[in-house]
């Protein structure tokens, strides 16, 4: 007996792959199997084809960008920890929770002392609960991501100085 599609879970992967950049998602529950897959042709949704848009003008290729220091400001005046040294960053891809339950109180808050060891977030794959760990002792200066954020593998989680 086959289970129906629940659309909205289909929804919530193709948000997923679609923030994440992934190019492949696949998702087991109770027997019904879902896998995304992005290819330049397309994307295949278990089985059904989605045609891909329209392509776009060609553009010029642009200069060389310079070599950008370990933590730099984006446009829009972000910073950018992706290359940081004080970055923790996530070991997977997956969905990051920074408390063990709703009801607890998160690991790790600004303004924290941390030693190298101590676990600042979780990050959810496949229904495991994997502990993020802190590289080095500090104190945690900002908290980049919020419960429930899609995560790529290396995308910076939490900042420790």
């Amino acid at each position: 007996m086959s289970n129906p599609l629940d659309t909205k879970i289909i929804s919530r992967l193709a948000e997923i792959l679609d923030k994440t950049n992934l190019t492949e998602l696949e998702y087991e529950d109770e027997g019904c199997r879902i896998s995304l897959v992005r290819n330049p042709a397309g994307v295949a949704v278990s089985g059904a084809f989605v045609p891909p848009p329209a392509p776009l003008p060609p553009v010029a290729p642009a200069a060389p960008a310079p070599v950008a220091p370990a933590v730099a400001a984006s446009d829009n005046g972000e910073v950018d920890y992706t290359n940081s040294p004080n970055a923790v960053k996530s070991p997977m891809v997956g969905v990051v929770y920074l408390s063990a339950d709703p009801k607890s109180p998160n690991y790790v808050k600004p303004g924290d002392n941390v030693t190298e060891g101590d676990t600042v977030c979780l990050v959810e794959a496949m229904k495991t609960f994997n502990p993020v760990k802190a590289h080095k002792s500090g104190k945690v200066a900002k908290i980049l991501v919020e419960t429930g954020d899609p995560v790529e593998y290396g995308e910076p989680l939490v900042v420790i100085e």
